[in-house]
């Protein structure tokens, strides 16, 4: 694996089919199935290991309910509580490990015409790599909702805003909490607080269906893929459904969105930044954290860096998990 130093910038990236890669720059050789989680180094969780002075913990799991009802199409789980002898057992039916709090794994989104990530066949990745590894190190919040609205100009959580990266950027400075490379760079909109607090039940119906979803969130597109890489973060977990906005190509020309997703899959990493993050830069996308109670403490502190650790479900070659995440401070 290259130093952190010595990673190109994204333009300066290998090119796998005229694409920007970052296959084969990251790992240790042979099959790589932790793209940029490997820059969480073990003296970099030392480092953030010292970050804990008060042992206050924040759990980032949305409640496995909501949304209600689930969003993209995806099926509502029924839990049931069985009897036993001596007890009760949980029975979840049809549950999605992708209707709640979620860790996008590598298997969730192709790029065409180059497959997944590294190049690995697709059966070969899943989320049980990582869980067996474990998720831990620095994270930085970066409340990009509570500093557009210091701005006079708050996020739109039920519109397509977009969240320029320069809004990223401005909103660390203001907060004094420079990222560092293999951070976890958590994105706090507000989203899953404007949700939980909205009582309209066709907002809600909305929300659940991809042609209808209207959210706020990073550009579409290779503007955020380009932006993120040059973070040199290890992973970026938010509070909206998709981290960046929906619909995709939001600020785009409509017709040519819908060509492109009609007749060149081959193309649209153009409106949808998921095919380049996953599959090309390796960089895990964390979607509907709960990052309500971490950002009123922060606020209240001054401090955004955390400790962070997460254990994903270690289901073998899972497309995706519950983030199962903690920051401490």
């Amino acid at each position: 694996m290259l130093p952190m130093t010595m990673l190109p910038s994204y333009r300066d990236l290998p090119r796998v089919n005229d694409l920007p890669a970052s296959w084969g720059l990251l790992g240790s050789g042979g099959p790589d199935y932790f793209g940029c989680l490997n820059l969480m180094t073990p003296d970099k969780l030392v480092a953030a290991a010292r970050l804990v002075t008060r042992g206050a913990v924040f759990a980032l799991n949305w409640s496995a309910d909501l949304p209600d009802p689930p969003m993209f199409g995806r099926l509502k789980h029924t839990h049931e509580v069985q009897d036993r002898s001596t007890g009760h057992d949980d029975v979840l039916h049809g549950w999605n490990t992708q209707s709640s709090s979620q860790w996008d794994g590598f298997r969730h989104v192709r790029n065409v015409p180059n497959g997944f990530y590294d190049g690995v066949p697709d059966a070969d990745h899943g989320v049980d790599h990582w869980a067996r590894r474990g998720i831990a190190g620095r994270a930085v919040l970066c409340d990009v909702g509570r500093w557009r609205a210091a701005q006079g100009r708050p996020l739109q959580c039920g519109e397509p805003d977009v969240i320029e990266p320069d809004d990223i950027l401005a909103t660390l400075e203001a907060q004094g909490s420079p990222l560092e490379h293999g951070d976890i760079l958590l994105m706090r909109t507000g989203w899953t607080e404007w949700y939980e607090t909205s009582t309209d039940a066709a907002m809600r119906a909305a929300a659940a269906d991809r042609a209808t979803l209207k959210a706020p969130g990073l550009p579409s597109g290779e503007r955020t893929a380009e932006f993120l890489w040059d973070l040199h973060i290890a992973a970026i977990g938010a509070d909206n459904p998709a981290v960046e906005v929906w619909p995709q190509g939001t600020g785009q020309n409509a017709d040519h969105v819908a060509e492109l997703k009609a007749n060149h899959p081959e193309r649209m990493h153009e409106v949808f930044a998921h095919s380049l993050l996953l599959p090309m830069l390796g960089i895990p996308l964390g979607e509907l954290f709960d990052l309500s109670a971490l950002a009123t403490d922060c606020a209240a502190d001054g401090r955004y860096a955390c400790l962070f650790v997460s254990a994903p479900l270690n289901i073998p070659h899972g497309v995706a998990t519950p983030p199962n995440a903690l920051a401490i401070k």
